[in-house]
């Protein structure tokens, strides 16, 4: 990851498999370096009302993990690095190392896994190195300097930083913990460090890409989507937001 990426986020089959595909790839055009695949899941705690709403009408849609890898294959293509954001409950149940195999053929970079931790991960770790995968863990506001120094040694890739204390989200305002977060990390890692949770407009996006490498939208993008012209207008936030991180370099 390259100082200044914008990452972005889509569930896969929201609001249908070919809708996220054409998507995903309208937002690469537009200025995504780096792309988010959720992975639809039953329970997702970390969600906030916006994702969660679209993760269930894609699962109802009939999305399963054949459309995720599918979907994964597709933004590959595009040349960008595709990562998968689970939950662990469905790797651990569609079993790891198959998981991982099948990711790694898909063309993805890695999965980013929100509630996995370092020291429950290492069937997860064994399945990465063996087929060549990144693996993102996250910290947070309330991470101590130790807690931050476990967590990175065990990321490949990059790092995420959660801004907040909370559940994804659009905000008026980016949280003021989210540089600090930033600072300290990067005394324990040279890896890039992405910041997301709360991040929606040009302006809280060159604010956040002053101070992180990486800039991570979510619930902008799936609200978006949603929308009158969804695909287009995913595409003119990807550009604008891509035009505020330009500005903060």
């Amino acid at each position: 990851m390259k100082p200044g990426t914008l990452v972005g986020y889509l569930p896969a089959g929201f609001p249908d498999k070919a809708t996220a595909i054409a998507a995903a790839t309208a937002m690469v055009q537009a200025g995504v370096g780096v792309f988010e695949i959720g992975l639809p899941y039953s329970d997702p705690l970390m969600d906030g009302p916006l994702i969660a709403d679209a993760v269930h009408r894609a699962l109802t849609g009939g999305t399963r993990i054949k459309d995720v890898l599918d979907t994964v294959e597709a933004v590959a293509a595009t040349g960008v690095p595709a990562f998968v954001m689970t939950y662990w409950n469905p790797i651990d149940h569609y079993g790891v190392d198959r998981f991982a195999a099948d990711l790694a053929s898909a063309g993805g970079a890695g999965l980013i896994t929100p509630d996995l931790t370092p020291e429950e991960s290492g069937e997860w770790l064994a399945a990465s190195d063996a087929h060549g995968l990144d693996r993102v863990f996250l910290v947070a506001p309330s991470s101590t300097s130790e807690r931050i120094a476990t967590i990175t040694s065990a990321c490949r890739g990059f790092v995420y930083a959660a801004s907040l204390m909370g559940i994804t989200g659009t905000r008026d305002a980016v949280s003021g913990q989210a540089a600090g977060l930033v600072t300290r990390t990067r005394e324990h890692t040279s890896l890039p460090v992405a910041v997301g949770l709360g991040v929606s407009t040009p302006a809280q996006a060159r604010e956040v890409a002053g101070f992180a490498d990486g800039v991570i939208v979510g619930s902008a993008f799936v609200r978006a989507l949603d929308g009158p012209d969804g695909v287009e207008s995913v595409r003119t936030l990807a550009a604008d937001l891509a035009d505020g991180i330009a500005e903060a370099r």
